[in-house]
């Protein structure tokens, strides 16, 4: 079970950072797909290597990314926590 839940966190990590990074590919903000799943997962991991990746345009959506990135990390970890315990409980 805590295996599934692993699983489905990183998942649904993953969709969002290719969901930005499909955003930014099909608004020509970065000019790859390759370039732009590369500055999605830098942003959405909040490690922020530099905005030189995207036009200036689409620099503040890339911040954006950054902080729901950082806000949903932390929420999956406190959600993962909540659900051991749970487990542990029974």
């Amino acid at each position: 079970f805590t295996l599934t839940i692993v699983l489905a966190i990183i998942a649904l990590h993953g969709i969002e950072i290719w969901a930005f990074a499909l955003i930014y590919w099909a608004t020509g903000a970065v000019p790859s797909f390759e370039s732009a799943l590369y500055f999605s997962t830098i942003s959405y991991s909040t490690v922020g290597y530099n905005d030189t990746h995207i036009s200036q345009a689409w620099q503040l959506l890339g911040a954006f990314e950054s902080i729901l990135g950082m806000f949903l990390l932390g929420w999956s970890t406190a959600f993962f926590f909540r659900m051991l315990d749970r487990i542990d409980a029974h």
